[in-house]
């Protein structure tokens, strides 16, 4: 017997079939309903709201192939599964019969054994199909539930970036950020250290998601002025704060962000200008090198620094320092940039970058920034960005 009694509606014009039905079904822990003819069966299904029907064809009035074409047009009935029980043996018959709806079909006179099989059959097909809508439903409202995160996250991403740039006479700053479908780790941001000295960093985290998401929050938070890890205050001195090196600043992320707090490693580039003199210090933790595109046309690699952020110091953070002269300028970026991929599976590449900027090296940075990213819309067409592009451009001026 069922735990749970599924019901069977009989629509068939002999009182012995549908005695005989009736008898063995309930045996079997079926609740039944019967009808007649078709215009009661068509009264019954809306009312009694069966899980199977078993269907005679010819009866007196609306025959079976009607019945289940009326069911079938319903959509509050249609899902029902219909099995159609006849003396009608013909294969034009049966073709007909599951060509109008129907999920089975048995030629009269039936055997017990081949009717509750039948009927066990279509019942499981229900469940399972029922389940499957039902955990269908579960995974969408989980998937809605993921992108409301997402979303989220791509406003907490969107909000670490620059959202006004200082008013600096000697520097032009410019930046463009292009997300991809996945939240990614991409941050950057520039740094107002003191009246002499603006601060500039680049920053991508490994993986996609809200996890990388949250580490990129995190070390954003970390490197704004009032944590120490930028300027560091000397109480009873004048002045009474120090600007961190780049390598002390990268040393100490290196120290605080180890892989096994969250996973992930991060590559960074950290470059401090004075704006004064133009000169110019920086360290790279294995980020994809800065482009510094001097006025006489040469381009410089920004790649003095070490190794990941995570790895426990296991190699010192370098520093290099230069001069900027007037019209210098400086272009930060990720590696989404270089990773663009069109539809034929090429990527842009670092080559293709560094040709498109020479060539780009006499227009102001904004237009520079504009036209690079025009290239890389142009060059991926309709395909779809696999990584953030992130791009910082700075252009000193005397």
């Amino acid at each position: 017997m069922k735990d749970a009694k599924e019901k069977i509606l009989i629509i068939d014009d002999s009182p012995e079939i549908i005695l005989l039905l009736s008898h063995f079904l309930k045996e079997s822990g079926y609740e039944i309903a019967e009808a007649e003819n078709g215009e009661q069966g068509l009264k019954l299904v809306r009312s009694f709201k069966p899980d199977l029907i078993l269907l005679d064809i010819v009866m007196p009035g609306i025959d079976g192939y009607a019945v289940c074409e009326n069911i079938k047009a319903d959509p509050c009935l249609q899902d029902i599964p219909i099995i159609f029980l006849s003396a009608r043996s013909e294969v034009a018959d049966k073709i007909k019969g599951l060509a109008i709806g129907a999920a089975d079909y048995i030629t009269k006179p039936f055997d017990r054994g081949e009717v509750m099989a039948r009927i066990e059959n279509q019942l499981k097909i229900r469940r399972l199909t029922y389940e499957l809508i039902a955990a269908n439903a579960e995974l969408m409202e989980k998937q809605r539930s993921l992108n409301e995160d997402l979303q989220a996250a791509a406003g907490i991403q969107q909000s670490l970036l620059p959202q006004t740039l200082p008013e600096i006479g000697s520097l032009e700053i410019a930046w463009k950020f292009m997300p991809s479908e996945q939240i990614g780790g991409d941050i950057f941001n520039v740094l107002r250290l003191d009246e002499d000295h603006i601060g500039f960093y680049m920053i991508d985290i490994s993986g996609h998601g809200v996890p990388a998401a949250l580490v990129t929050f995190s070390v954003s938070q970390t490197l704004q002025p009032h944590m120490g890890y930028t300027i560091k205050k000397k109480p009873g001195l004048s002045p009474d704060y120090e600007i961190v090196p780049p390598g002390e600043v990268l040393k100490a992320l290196d120290a605080e962000y180890p892989w096994e707090r969250f996973e992930k490693f991060l590559t960074i580039i950290y470059l401090i200008i004075n704006i004064r003199d133009g000169s110019l210090i920086y360290s790279n933790a294995a980020h994809p090198p800065p482009l510094l595109l001097h006025t006489t046309g040469s381009l410089e690699l920004l790649e003095k620094g070490g190794t990941i952020i995570g790895l426990g110091g296991i190699l010192p953070f370098e520093e290099e320092q230069t001069a900027l002269e007037d019209g210098d300028k400086i272009l930060l970026y990720t590696d989404g940039l270089f990773d663009a991929m069109n539809g034929q599976g090429e990527i842009f590449s670092e080559e293709r970058f560094h040709e498109l900027v020479k060539d780009l090296s006499p227009l102001p940075i904004q237009t520079m920034l504009d036209k690079i990213v025009a290239a890389i819309i142009d060059f991926v067409d309709s395909a779809k960005l696999r990584d953030d592009v992130s791009l910082l451009g700075i252009e000193f001026k005397k």
